[in-house]
């Protein structure tokens, strides 16, 4: 009795394979697209929460920047300073994790708004350059599929008080899903 493969019956499974791999591979780039961009809104929330968080600690008003695509940063504010941030508490590059994600800010300007300030009850306060708070942070895929699932960052500002809540614009207002936007 021989032991192993023949040659075609490698040659099957060769290709039974490369139509497996053929067929998964559209859905495994969705996936990393749909990870990418659940990375960056996490990651904006988290910033929020953060900036809010050293307000209360540090007894003075923080605040949270939108930078370039997905990143950010979060500063005690200084009034003194050419861009009203001072200390920088954290940041985040937008190519960590995120980097086909692309961000679109709420109000859209002019200028943009790209930045809320929490005080130190964190409630949101009034920008230290007068600009308007950032409300909505919308973020999509640069990469174009059917199946992907954009996120929105929606910051209450009213009665909720800045808290952050990430959300997905492609499902209705009157939807009973969890994760629709208010």
């Amino acid at each position: 009795m021989p032991y192993g493969f023949t040659l075609i019956e490698m040659m099957i499974a060769i290709a039974i394979f490369s139509v497996a791999i053929a067929l998964g591979i559209p859905s495994y780039r969705t996936w990393v697209q749909n990870s990418q961009i659940r990375n960056a809104a996490e990651s904006i929330q988290n910033g929020i929460q953060r900036a809010r968080g050293e307000a209360v600690k540090r007894n003075a008003n923080v605040a949270f920047v939108m930078g370039v695509n997905s990143g950010w940063k979060v500063c005690v504010v200084d009034t003194t300073a050419a861009d009203k941030c001072g200390e920088v508490v954290e940041t985040r590059s937008g190519n960590e994790g995120s980097k086909n994600v692309t961000v679109s800010v709420t109000p859209s300007g002019p200028p943009p708004a790209t930045t809320i300030t929490f005080s130190n009850l964190g409630t949101v306060a009034p920008n230290a350059d007068t600009s308007a708070a950032l409300t909505q942070i919308d973020l999509t895929s640069s990469v174009t599929s059917a199946d992907l699932r954009n996120l929105r960052v929606a910051i209450g500002v009213g009665g909720v008080g800045g808290n952050p809540r990430v959300c997905d614009p492609a499902l209705g207002t009157s939807s009973t899903d969890p994760r629709r936007c208010y």
